[in-house]
This record gives structure tokens, sequence and C-alpha cells, in this order.
């Protein structure tokens, strides 16, 4: 299995969540890919962490009906999961050897060949964010863009490391023992979660245990060294052109590190979501809050959620861009005119910097630019839709209001207090 080859097969078997699972042998070993949707349409790759699959990565998110409107709508979504994550794997082999995470990487692109996919998208979460990240550094002409999930891109800390030698060794000794699932679930979930008594919160922690338990660990050992081991991104980071959306919960144990990444990648193409009262996997802890941030992230790249009516044209074609619709005047939106306040809720830095504010009348799916006013920070601008960012949303009479604003130079953000819902339905 481990040795090279120049050809790749595949075998296919239906799998209950509708799509086709793939097991493709290819020069680092094989790999399991589960496709779904039309492979016509553009694709989207994904990667879990650590000890997951898609399944426990990836399904809070895309069992949202919105998320599915938009994602399954416009790509078609191959799941890639670690060698031997796959539901049912078997040990793999001690004659193969281990693979590193440049590896893992390659391994991706050789994926990519067997399928024909020229260019894709990227969703990945933390291990599985370094390896997409690793790959589009090693790969920049088959990238579109990443959405990065609690994303890591430096060495280990020393704390990191010897917690995940930790692991290792429980996991060599004793398997998949109650002690390192109870690790792993610190690794996944925040802690307001974990110790919740909420009934659909506690589905989504057993359900993570009842898949631990299947897991081989021997396998999961050879993915925890391949990450202990990683190498430094940082300088990478600085040239890597691609768009890119990072999601990060406040309670993650990496939310240090995806600060810091997005701090050295290029601000004009990446963006921050710091989601609270939130772990490292914010795709199913709190799914909701990445659907308007990777709705507007999209729309940079000219995709579009699925409408919610019927219409005589076929499936395929493309929603309306909000760009057609007719706008309301944009003094009329003024802070001033509105009787909005801006405040202030979290600050990175100091300094001076750009202060965007879009308003959307969700109902009718048109956008407005707020123009007009300064303050400290700076004048208000358009933000390019990719970077916008929800803060609020208010509903008041007829319509409902939708405020996004970032402050893409100064990495400020704002929320909106006050103000009236003049539009309508």
């Amino acid at each position: 299995m481990g040795d090279s080859s120049d050809s790749v097969s595949i075998d296919i078997d239906m799998v209950p969540l509708g799509g086709k699972e793939c097991v493709v042998n290819t020069s680092k070993g094989s790999v399991s890919v589960l496709v779904c949707g039309d492979q016509g349409k553009p694709a989207l790759i994904t990667y879990p962490d650590v000890a997951l699959n898609y399944m426990s990565c990836f399904q809070g998110l895309l069992f949202c009906s919105d998320a599915a409107s938009l994602l399954l709508h416009n790509f078609c979504i191959y799941h890639i999961d670690a060698p031997g994550h796959e539901l049912g794997a078997d040990v793999i082999s001690s004659d193969v050897p281990l693979l590193s995470v440049d590896d893992l990487a390659d391994q991706v692109v050789e994926v990519l060949d067997f399928f024909g996919l020229k260019e894709v998208m990227c969703l990945g979460v933390t291990a599985g964010a370094y390896i997409l990240t690793l790959f589009a550094m090693k790969y920049k002409e088959r990238v579109l863009g990443l959405v990065l999930v609690s994303p890591i891109c430096k060495v280990p800390s020393w704390t990191e490391w010897l917690y995940n030698k930790v692991l290792l060794n429980l996991l060599y000794f004793y398997g998949m023992c109650d002690v390192v699932k109870e690790c792993l679930l610190q690794r996944y979930f925040s802690e307001e979660l974990r110790s919740s008594m909420h009934v659909a919160e506690s589905d989504i922690i057993q359900a993570c245990r009842r898949l631990l338990d299947e897991r081989q660990s021997s396998n999961v050992m050879r993915f925890l060294q391949a990450i202990n081991e990683r190498h430094d991104l940082t300088e990478g980071l600085k040239n890597l052109q691609c768009k890119t959306l990072i999601f990060v919960g406040d309670s993650s144990p990496f939310h240090a590190e995806s600060v810091y990444m997005n701090a050295k990648m290029n601000r004009r193409s990446c963006a921050l979501v710091e989601v609270q009262a939130c772990g490292s996997l914010v795709t199913e802890e709190h799914p909701y809050a990445m659907i308007t941030p990777i709705e507007f992230f999209l729309r940079g790249f000219g995709y579009y959620r699925q409408p919610h009516f019927n219409s005589s044209s076929s499936n395929d074609s493309n929603p309306t861009s909000p760009s057609n619709q007719s706008c309301i005047a944009p003094e009329l939106l003024s802070p001033e005119s509105l009787g909005i306040k801006l405040k202030p809720i979290k600050t990175r830095k100091k300094g001076i910097g750009k202060l965007y504010m879009y308003m959307a009348a969700s109902d009718s799916r048109k956008f407005f630019e707020c123009s007009g006013g300064e303050d400290r920070f700076g004048s208000f601008k358009t933000i390019p839709l990719y970077c916008m960012l929800p803060m609020s949303q208010q509903k008041k009479g007829i319509g409902k209001l939708c405020m996004y604003m970032a402050a893409s130079d100064s990495g400020k953000f704002f929320e909106c207090s006050g103000g009236e819902d003049r539009f309508g339905v």
C-alpha cells in the first residue's frame, strides 16, 4: 500500500449520506474520499482534524439548510479523510512508512489529479487546516480560496508537543481509552458545551465519543505524530495570495495561533471571524455562525445562495446578483439619519484604520453602502464582499435590518446600537 506506483486505482461504494465513497490508491498510500454532488460543478475539498472524519467534522455545518443551499448548490464536495480515519478503516500495517505533513499535502494533489480537478476551494479544521494551507503553499495554482477553522501554522509549543507526546503514549499502551477521549474532546469543544446539561448539546459530545470508540488507535497515532512534527509555515503565509477566511472559537486551545496566522497573512485577502463561547470545532458547535461570513466570502468568487423559490429555469442557473437590485440613496443610510451610534467591542491594534459598514434588508436581498461620517478610525467606505462580517441583526416593524461591519486595516470591530428599520420587505 505504501509502494510507489504510476497508476491510481479506485473502489467505490455507496454510503448512507448520498455520496460515493472512493478509496484512491496514491503513491503515499490509500486515502478515502467521499464525493457529494454533481462532479460537473466546481470542487470544494475538506480535511478533518486528528481522529475525526467528514461526518464528525463537517456534518453539523452541511446539515444546516442555509449552508446546504449555498455549498451544495455551488460545489461538488470532496471529503478527504486522513489515512486510516474513514469509517470502518482497517489498521494500517506497521510496514507502511509514517507520512509527514508534506506527504499528506502531496497526497491531496494526487487525489485532485485523479478526479481531474484543476482548481479547488478548501475547507479544513485545525490539523486538516494545516495540511490544506501547506497544500496551498506548495501548489498555489490549484487553490482558489481557503476556509480554515481554528488553524495552526507554527511548530508545536513545548506545551503542545509534550501534551501530544502523552496522548501518543496513551494511544500506544491503552488505545482509545477514556482519558484519550476526554483529551480530544477538550481539543474540539468548549468547556461550556462539555459541561452543558442541554440535551441537544450533549448529543454532539456523545456522537463524538461514539466515533472515537471506532477509531483505530494506531491510525490516529500516525496522523497525530505527523502534526506534532510539523514545521513553521509563517514565511510562506506572507506569499500566500489566495483569499482566506479564518474561523476560530474564543475557547479554542488554538485561538492565539489562529489570530497569529491571520496577522501574518495579507490583510487584503484574509479575514478573521472569532466565535464566542466556542471551541475549535466551530463546524459542529456553532455552525450557524459560519453561514453568513462564508456566503459573503464566496460572493467574491461569484457564487450565490440557491434561491428559495422555483423558477422555470433549470437548477443549474445562478441566483440573481444583488448588484442588479435597486438601491436606496446612501445619504438616507448615514449613521446620523438612522440614529446609530458606533460602539467598539474588540480592539487588536492601536492606530488609524478604515471602518466599513454594509446594511441589508434581508428579505429583499438589497445591499446598501453606509457612507459619510468620520471618527478616529477613518472614513466609512465599501468593504469587499468576501471580507464582510456580520456583527448584529435587528428586526423592527415589517422588515429586517442587517448590519455588517469590519475595520479591515486596523482589526477593530464594531456593533450598532439604536436605529430604525426603514426598509420594509
